[in-house]
């Protein structure tokens, strides 16, 4: 090493800067690898395609329908018609049965004569019409909070908000079962990422208490429920660490807002919380809402921010009218019809129950809207779906990848226009498919 270090003593810079350039180029020249060109238009040849297809066509070879891409005709409610069939519907997030009520549908042709079928512009642009602020002040109310902006997309606003606020001198720490556009906006930003174990305060705390102090900005994310356990977070026990190690608290309430509550209002309602304990109230309106695009709601100065810097917002077009009013008129029609809340809680209340009765594992869920049947092996699991759909059941399976093999699962969506009687037939036919196929 000392030899090494006279030797570069006695070198002039000139000399050194050319034995650097050198070395340079030898580590370039390491570095690369013979790169193989894609052809684009070739794109059946690409091995991800050609996996897919695979997977596909095994299907088949068992003798198994495809469960994806189904035709479904009509309004998505309790019953769906796919081909000549009628079926008991649960792949449908419609909670609350705006979709198709005749006042959400009524609203939404008045806002097209009034309006069009398009804003035709950016809002920062020419595109901000009445209805917009209307939306927006209602969903900053049905919150408790003071302003909210609203994206045409569900998962577009997960992606857009997280990654606008937050980057690379910044932590952000999110619960495991994170839904894809929570994990999305995070890589997208940049920022220090770190997942805790599902649900648990005092792996996200150990966390926190590690790293909180060496980055400027920190956020925590969760969920109101999680889309495939159907479990709910504990929110008093986020808000408390989110105040004890001074960061930012986002809530995805996609399959919360309009469930959980007495009146709907939320995660926020249901555990009786400050809303301004949390600073970004994140949902979608294409669930309970009756519409389609997703909303940030929480103080004035962050929306206004937002709504003249976020890239998704300022370079998109606005939501479109008959979108905006049928938003609208579901939120106003989930005010004034509080019942439909509670017949929902009762029907999932009801399944779940039953469920457990006949010893179905229903995993994490409790008080939502989700319930999930695990059954622990995939090809089962599409066998149960296609068994049911022929018994006049339609319910989805959710396999691996997009779940562990030992979690595959169908994936009940209950909403408060099922009957008791279709949940009674439902569950025990559930339940004898299931003894047949695991027997």
């Amino acid at each position: 090493m000392t030899n090494t270090s006279q030797t570069l003593n006695n070198l002039s810079s000139q000399q050194k800067l050319q034995l650097l350039e050198k070395l340079r180029q030898q580590k370039e020249k390491a570095n690369s690898a013979p790169v193989t060109l894609v052809d684009f238009s070739n794109f059946d040849q690409q091995p991800a395609y050609q996996q897919m297809k695979q997977q596909l066509m095994q299907l088949e070879a068992i003798g198994l329908q495809n469960p994806y891409f189904k035709i479904h005709q009509g309004v998505a409610r309790n019953i769906t018609q796919i081909g000549e069939q009628e079926l008991i519907n649960y792949s449908t997030y419609n909670y609350l049965g705006m979709s198709g009520d005749y006042k959400v549908s009524q609203a939404a042709k008045d806002a097209i004569d009034r309006y069009g079928t398009s804003v035709s512009a950016s809002r920062v642009a020419s595109g901000e019409k009445p209805i917009h602020r209307e939306l927006e002040q209602e969903i900053a109310n049905l919150l408790g909070v003071e302003d909210a902006i609203v994206y045409v997309g569900g998962h577009s606003t997960n992606v857009i908000t997280i990654s606008h606020l937050f980057g690379r001198n910044d932590l952000i720490v999110y619960d495991a079962l994170s839904h894809n556009s929570v994990v999305q906006g995070c890589l997208y930003s940049g920022a220090n990422l770190f997942s805790f174990a599902h649900n648990d305060g005092q792996a996200l705390e150990k966390i926190l208490k590690d790293k909180r102090s060496s980055y400027e900005k920190a956020l925590i994310i969760i969920e109101g429920v999680y889309s495939m356990d159907g479990d709910i977070a504990n929110l008093p026990k986020f808000i408390e660490l989110k105040k004890r190690y001074k960061t930012a608290l986002m809530i995805d309430e996609a399959h919360s807002i309009g469930v959980l509550g007495k009146s709907g209002h939320g995660i926020g309602e249901y555990f009786g919380v400050n809303p301004t304990d949390v600073d970004l109230w994140m949902g979608t309106l294409s669930k309970s809402f009756a519409s389609c695009g997703g909303y940030i709601a929480g103080n004035h100065a962050l929306i206004e921010y937002l709504k003249y810097t976020a890239p998704g917002f300022v370079y998109s077009v606005g939501i479109s009218p008959p979108n905006a009013a049928a938003a609208l008129a579901a939120i106003r029609l989930l005010n004034v019809e509080p019942e439909r809340v509670e017949r929902l809680h009762q029907r999932a209340k009801l399944f779940l129950q039953l469920a457990k009765e006949r010893g179905l594992n229903t995993g994490l869920s409790d008080d939502s809207a989700v319930i999930p049947v695990i059954v622990g092996n995939s090809l089962q699991c599409i066998q149960l779906s296609q068994a049911l759909f022929y018994r006049g059941i339609n319910v989805q399976p959710v396999i691996y990848p997009a779940v562990s093999e030992q979690t595959a699962r169908l994936r009940f969506f209950i909403s408060c226009t099922h009957s008791e009687e279709e949940i009674r037939f439902t569950v025990e036919t559930v339940a004898d498919e299931l003894k047949k196929i695991q027997s």
